[in-house]
């Protein structure tokens, strides 16, 4: 018979109540630390200049609008029409999607393909559409960085700019080029396609057919230089709103001795903490990443964090809160989407 073999407890450092008295300690030794800080910034929140307030949400609201209509200039340049207001709301439920659920980007990226399949386009201008609007958003964060990298001289000289622009235009031409042919996907995706098959014990030839249809529809895809113009440009100014946004919320509390490009800077940074899904929302990531460039570009640690608290109930609090609400709107008259959580 088996002798049942005792178990070594663990050790101390690994016991629930030591876990929970080490990050007790290290919040409470952070508070005391940062106190007066957070009191100071509990001081200028109390009494924001209102009009300024105003402002950072209309920028913000404009923020999401460029947004939006970047997608709908994607759309319109391969021949795909929908409404304006659609493309907005679908902004604003997508983003609350993938800003606050576990796993956020993959609810949003299905539930943003079965709207616009349902709007009427087809499965490959749907996934053309999603895929360039992530490509343009990053390319245009990656060179408003770099600009006002180089107008704060902290990333070298011209030619700086001058690579990432040279990176950008490859990309653009390169993805231009699959564009026009997408049959040269079609060796190695049917290659991927078939281990995929193997690795879940299905027929080789599993969904090739299929394939091999999404391939002839997105070889139909054309879209216009006007339209792909308009929609770099929209991919720049949701950044720039966003930025602005947060330069309204500094004047707001008080905050006024940083200059933009340090701002900028400082949002950029916070920008690409975003990028790393770590928490939802990236909360506590981005606020320390904002805090930290805002202080390095001349403001006190209190008007910094002011200004980020401000600045994230804008474009956190209220348009993720909208943004759910248009959800429920969305779901009550057409019913949830597949492969979004109800």
């Amino acid at each position: 018979m088996a002798v049942a073999q005792e178990t070594a407890p663990p050790a101390w450092w690994r016991r629930p109540p030591a876990v929970v008295a080490v990050v007790v300690l290290i919040l409470g030794t952070e508070l005391v630390i940062g106190w007066p800080a957070l009191a100071g910034a509990l001081q200028q929140l109390r009494t924001p200049a209102w009009n300024w307030v105003a402002g950072a949400v209309i920028a913000e609201i404009a923020s999401m609008g460029s947004y939006a209509r970047m997608q709908q200039a994607l759309l319109r340049g391969a021949g795909t029409s929908i409404p304006v207001r659609r493309h907005v709301a679908l902004a604003y439920a997508a983003h609350s999607l993938s800003a606050t659920l576990p796993g956020g980007p993959v609810f949003s990226t299905a539930f943003n393909f079965r709207t616009l399949r349902r709007y009427g386009a087809s499965s490959a201008v749907a996934s053309w559409s999603i895929a360039l609007s992530g490509v343009l958003s990053a390319g245009a964060l990656v060179l408003i960085g770099a600009v006002f990298g180089i107008l704060t001289r902290s990333t070298g000289s011209w030619r700086t700019l001058l690579c990432y622009m040279a990176g950008a235009l490859i990309v653009a031409f390169l993805v231009r080029l699959v564009a026009r042919h997408p049959q040269w996907l079609m060796g190695p995706a049917r290659r991927l396609l078939s281990g995929v098959n193997r690795a879940r014990r299905r027929p080789a030839e599993s969904g090739h057919t299929r394939l091999t249809t999404f391939v002839d529809q997105l070889r139909s895809v054309r879209v216009r230089p006007a339209d792909l113009t308009l929609a770099v440009l929209l991919a720049v100014a949701n950044w720039l709103l966003d930025a602005l946004c947060l330069w309204m919320c500094c004047i707001a509390v008080g905050a006024t001795g940083i200059h933009p490009a340090p701002l900028v800077i400082a949002y950029c940074a916070g920008m690409a903490a975003a990028s790393v899904p770590i928490v939802p929302g990236g909360l506590g990531v981005v606020d320390a990443a904002l805090v930290l460039g805002l202080v390095a570009g001349g403001l006190t640690s209190a008007s910094a964090l002011a200004a980020v608290v401000l600045y994230r109930l804008i474009s956190f609090g209220f348009i993720i809160g909208t943004g759910w609400l248009v959800w429920l709107i969305m779901r009550a008259r057409a019913g949830t989407p597949r492969g979004v959580p109800a």
